[in-house]
């Protein structure tokens, strides 16, 4: 009988106890709930830069200029692609000493290039060799351009930089 006493006085401290918590908890809650405050929102928008390339050939040359079409500021490269056998005879001029020459075959556009603005231009030009007086080159021969463009990044400081081996991993939810 005494071993019944002491577990209903232990299970009824126990409730007691468990009542008491449960009732402090809500206090608790109240106080963090209380004191909070949020006004207004803001909307954020991640996204990459985006450029279109505009060229035209005039007198055998191709005349280059790349548009910033994102909504972020960019900084943009190009370079020219053919045949092994005709690499050599690709030449870049620029028009406005804006452009450097890369030690990996692209040109670099020396300025940010902001959303909605256009790069100075820069020209590609080929010489096709001659083997024989009279020879046209081939009707079909074409240059590529290739051109990139990365989003600017910023050192502590605020200097800006560009990191072309950046790889971006984009992931599109869509809700139906």
């Amino acid at each position: 009988m005494k071993m019944n006493k002491n577990k209903k006085t232990f299970g009824l401290a126990a409730l007691t106890l468990a009542l008491a918590l449960t009732v402090s908890v809500g206090s608790a809650l109240a106080y963090f709930t209380t004191y909070t405050e949020v006004k207004g929102e803001v909307t954020m928008e991640l996204g990459y830069p985006k450029t279109d390339i505009e060229e035209f050939v005039v007198d055998g040359q191709k005349e280059i200029t790349l548009l910033n079409t994102g909504d972020y500021d960019c900084y943009v490269r190009v370079k020219a692609l053919t045949g092994d056998a005709y690499k050599e005879n690709i030449t870049y001029s620029d028009v406005d000493g804006r452009w450097t020459p890369g030690a990996d075959g692209y040109y670099y556009f020396n300025d940010i290039v902001a959303a909605g603005e256009t790069t100075s231009q820069i020209n590609v030009g080929f010489t096709f060799p001659v083997e024989e007086e009279g020879q046209e080159p081939p009707a079909d021969f074409n240059i590529i351009i290739i051109q990139e463009c990365t989003s600017v990044l910023y050192e502590e400081d605020g200097t800006p930089y560009a990191d072309w081996d950046a790889v971006a991993e984009v992931t599109e939810t869509v809700i139906k």
